[in-house]
């Protein structure tokens, strides 16, 4: 069985992490969404939340598995017995950090291969910066995250905010 693990914070999950995803699930027969748990980073979204906005994200896809994983992404891919890691690329400056992340992995765990994948164009610009900056300023997300997402997400926010009217 070929394993495929697409690693990442999705803070939130985008329309581009989607696009990865859906591409990547096509090469491999079980492609597991690795989301990263790292104690230096302050998420909008705790870890949790995170894997319910992928989980209804990529419920149509039977051979995507989303796990949490902590430390290094090589240690990740041994237990998990993959040998390949999916990275969307959205722009050159993207490509300068992922050839050096890919040469680290690779000298650390050498059986694995990485593969690059291009964003498709329409979300090239997508990132979960931009989306939380949209949401910290209540604008719209609609054309950023996929449809299942949103509600859940909305959900997720007027929870955090607590009740309109203070009780």
């Amino acid at each position: 069985m070929r394993i495929g693990v697409y690693p990442g914070s999705f803070d939130p999950m985008t329309n581009g992490h989607l696009d990865i995803i859906e591409r990547g699930a096509e090469v491999v027969d079980k492609l597991i969404v690795g989301v990263l748990v790292n104690s230096t980073k302050h998420p909008m979204f705790n870890l949790d939340e995170r894997i319910r906005i992928l989980t209804a994200g990529t419920g149509h896809l039977a051979n995507v598995e989303i796990l949490p994983f902590h430390g290094l992404l090589v240690d990740f891919l041994r237990e998990q017995d993959a040998k390949l890691v999916f990275r969307g690329l959205r722009a050159v400056s993207d490509f300068e950090y992922e050839l050096q992340m890919a040469q680290a992995n690779r000298n650390l765990y050498p059986e694995m291969e990485t593969l690059f994948l291009c964003t498709n164009v329409q979300y090239s610009f997508i990132s979960s910066t931009i989306v939380k900056d949209i949401l910290r300023h209540g604008g719209s997300i609609q054309h950023f995250v996929p449809e299942s997402a949103i509600k859940i997400i909305d959900d997720i926010r007027r929870n955090q905010d607590g009740p309109a009217d203070g009780n």
